[in-house]
């Protein structure tokens, strides 16, 4: 078994990190580069920035900040948002990124997963999958432009398809579950990881240390992500790795 892996998130606009619920009433949680930085020293496994602006002035701005990232950090990063070209992809990747984060995009044009993961190789694909539980469906459904698109797409197919065309790792954020801190979908997150062989990073609903034990047992997630916890420092990234540690489960 891989061991489980600690990811905190980082949501930047205009070059900084902020954070709020729905992308609304966003307060500023510092410098990218100073906080990516820090997460290194304090043994986070990786780092994902999401581009919230995704402009073109924020593109241009995103590829600054990895590059000054790259030059702080050890640790590899993912960087999405806004990525809509296999173009997109190498000028992130040459600013510094180890991976790729498609979202929308990769819905619209399925056929960017497979042109990413031939020019770049699988590992560096990453697909971002927001999905919500679809009451009359009895399942969940894939959700796109940050959430405020039904996509009409029943999200256990999206991920296996995702997975054929190329995908390396999924990013699965519960719609449901983010920013509750009631803890990780373990329902949706088991139901994905059951679904694939590709690695399946957890996010949405980490408030507190046992979420992660719970949705890296239960859930069956490789991978947990979080952010405000950590930014506010709820909870330290190396005390959760100890409270991991201790109760059995193999961390790096």
């Amino acid at each position: 078994m891989l061991a489980k892996r600690i990811i905190p998130c980082l949501d930047v606009k205009d070059g900084r990190v902020v954070k709020g619920v729905n992308f609304v009433n966003l307060r500023d949680a510092g410098d990218p580069v100073e906080l990516a930085a820090l997460y290194d020293q304090e043994g986070a496994d990786e780092l994902v920035f999401l581009d919230i602006s995704a402009s073109v002035e924020g593109r241009a701005t995103m590829e600054e900040v990895v590059r000054r990232t790259a030059g702080e950090i050890a640790i590899p990063f993912t960087v999405g948002g806004g990525i809509s070209s296999v173009d997109d992809m190498k000028r992130i990747l040459r600013a510094g990124a180890d991976k790729i984060g498609i979202n929308t995009a990769a819905v619209q044009q399925p056929e960017l997963i497979s042109a990413g993961a031939r020019r770049f190789g699988s590992q560096c694909i990453v697909v971002a999958v927001d999905a919500k539980y679809n009451e009359a469906w009895g399942e969940w459904e894939v959700y796109t432009h940050g959430g405020r698109t039904a996509s009409g797409i029943k999200a256990l197919e999206w991920v296996k398809r995702a997975e054929s065309l190329g995908a390396g790792e999924l990013l699965l954020t519960s719609m449901d579950a983010d920013g509750t801190k009631d803890g990780f979908d373990l329902a949706l997150t088991s139901a994905v990881s059951s679904t694939v062989r590709i690695p399946v990073i957890a996010s949405g609903g980490a408030g507190k240390e046992d979420h992660f034990y719970d949705v890296f047992t239960e859930g069956q997630a490789d991978a947990g992500l979080a952010a405000t916890i950590f930014h506010y420092k709820e909870i330290a990234i190396p005390q959760l790795k100890l409270h991991l540690s201790q109760k059995g489960v193999e961390i790096r």
